[in-house]
């Protein structure tokens, strides 16, 4: 009796010890799994919430937030991604391994194993963060480097092939190219990364345009460093892009010719030629260097501007056997204009006011027959007002609409708010050479080299009379009016251009710059003189040096 009490008793006691035991357990069973709080962590660690991530850490340690964003910033890291892995049992923990993809901007993709340590922590599953979870390199003390190496830099080309960057070139060829030397506070913050203080950038004209294409790529290395900033160990590696070589359009034979044709001027000179076939820029001579005038200037044209006038005066019906009226003056909504030093041709045919670039003919017939916009759609036909993408930063033609007939006399003869640039003026000249008009271009593949969106603008077609009456026109300037005593080889067809600018002082006419544009077969050109004076005896010299130099 005694022996059965007992065994009762003790099979009690078991009973009771069982359903504590069990209780205590499922009283303190750990909530969720270690790979849903590492997926969380992991997701919040992508998605750069630090503060998510700190929730999902038994202890977050001081500087958590610090440790990611300096290595973060060290790298260059634009953005992270990480996918879990395998889940395996240490003792109490579980260790969840990770894929991290980091991309590291101007550098690529680097892509490494982590793991991360999860423990029960009241009653959840928790991150047990070191250093080591964000790099299974890392302990205290240490930091994760990013080493760059750039590759050699890739040359810039003439359309032959030879290099416009190689030492001895012309000046104006080395301001076009531009220069290359160690990245400014500006250059930094126009790069971005992966470029760094010291490292090597074009600073100016195509090398510094075309800056991502000519550099490349650098190789990186990925280290771990100690406190005193010494490597430890080499985690990763990226091997880097080479440059690519810029193609242009220059000519080396028509740039050598262009640049002797200005070696001997004092005043500052530009000029620039095209093949009217392509719109191709082969050539760009500045003189002094400093600033392309060639391609940036912006400057009244003068009476170059006489041949899209012509154009449509033409087009409105005028015939160059037509006689119009060349008086010294004209009035013109209570404004007087003039001929160059007050010449008077009286009655003569439109052939010889064009030749003899007769302002007042020229502003007389604009106000009497291109009224109402009609000269600013001829003017939009030779580029006007469209964007010009040559591959090279360039300033495009300006012709706002007049807002009188006074304005639009002015117009007519390149004066009042007309301003063009050489380059631009040039493509004037090709347009009538070509018969149709083409924008220029310098980089054949600048849409997608230097990385700016749009096309370029379309070429536009001339009418067939007008471009049939200009190349009777613009012959005879050379042969007979204002540039015949230039010293023109054979069949050269142009115009002068002498452009008023400033005001007048002391009762003297306002200075002017001196213009010559052209066309010789499949080779249209520009010269402006700034401050030259007459564009027959200072800037058509000029231009029949270069061509004599071809």
């Amino acid at each position: 009796m005694r022996r059965s009490k007992a065994l009762i008793v003790l099979a009690g006691l078991v009973a009771f010890a069982v359903l504590v035991t069990g209780g205590v357990v499922l009283f303190t069973r750990t909530r969720g799994s270690p790979e849903k709080a590492a997926a969380q962590y992991l997701a919040a660690w992508e998605r750069g919430d630090y503060a998510a991530m700190r929730a999902l850490v038994a202890a977050p340690p001081p500087g958590f937030n610090d440790w990611h964003s300096d290595t973060y910033k060290d790298l260059g890291v634009a953005r992270a991604r990480f996918r879990p892995g395998a889940v395996a049992e240490r003792d109490n923990a579980r260790v969840v391994a990770f894929t991290a993809t980091l991309t590291l901007r101007g550098v690529g993709d680097w892509t490494y194993q982590g793991r991360l340590r999860l423990i029960p922590h009241e009653r959840q599953w928790r991150v047990d963060w070191s250093p080591a979870a964000l790099h299974p390199a890392l302990a205290k003390g240490r930091r994760l480097d990013l080493e760059l190496s750039w590759p050699e830099r890739a040359p810039v080309l003439a359309a032959d092939g030879s290099r416009l960057d190689a030492p001895g070139q012309p000046g104006s060829v080395q301001q076009l190219v531009g220069i290359v030397g160690p990245a400014s506070a500006e250059d930094l913050d126009r790069l971005k990364a992966p470029y760094r203080d010291g490292d090597q950038v074009g600073r100016t004209g195509l090398q510094q345009v075309y800056e991502r294409q000519l550099a490349g790529r650098p190789s990186a290395v990925i280290r771990t460093v100690g406190e005193d900033d010494r490597p430890v160990r080499t985690v990763g590696r990226l091997e880097g892009k080479p440059g690519r070589q810029l193609r242009t359009t220059l000519d080396p034979g028509v740039q050598a010719a262009a640049s002797g044709a200005l070696q001997d001027q004092e005043k500052p000179t530009a000029l620039v030629a095209v093949r009217p076939s392509t719109g191709e820029v082969v050539a760009v001579a500045n003189k002094p260097g400093g600033f392309d005038r060639a391609l940036l200037g912006r400057y009244p044209p003068g009476s170059t501007f006489k041949v899209i006038t012509a154009s449509a005066l033409v087009a409105d019906g005028v015939s160059p056997d037509d006689r119009v009226d060349c008086p010294k003056t004209t009035e013109i909504g209570g404004r007087t204009f003039r001929n160059y030093e007050d010449e008077d041709f009286g009655k003569v045919s439109f052939h010889t006011a064009f030749a003899k670039s007769c302002n007042t003919t020229f502003a007389r017939l604009a106000a009497e027959r291109l009224g109402g916009g009609r000269l600013e759609d001829v003017v939009r036909s030779f580029g006007f007002g469209a964007p010009l993408k040559p591959g090279l930063p360039v300033s495009a033609g300006q012709f706002p609409a007049p807002r009188d007939d006074t304005e639009l006399a002015a117009a007519a003869f390149g004066q009042g708010r007309v301003l063009a640039s050489p380059l631009h003026m040039a493509t004037v000249a090709g347009a009538i050479a070509e018969g149709t008009w083409r924008p220029p271009v310098l980089v054949p593949d600048a849409p997608a080299a230097d990385g700016r969106s749009g096309d370029r603008t379309k070429a536009r077609d001339l009418e067939p009379e007008v471009v049939k009456a200009l190349r009777s026109l613009m012959p005879t300037v050379v042969s007979e009016g204002t540039a015949a005593g230039a010293d023109f080889p054979s069949n050269v067809a142009g115009k002068t251009g002498t452009a008023e600018y400033g005001s007048a002082e002391g009762g003297k006419d306002p200075p002017t710059h001196a213009w010559f544009i052209g066309y010789r077969d499949d080779l249209a050109f520009a010269v402006v003189v700034e401050g030259g004076g007459v564009g027959g005896e200072v800037a058509a010299p000029i231009a029949a040096d270069f061509l004599r130099g071809l």
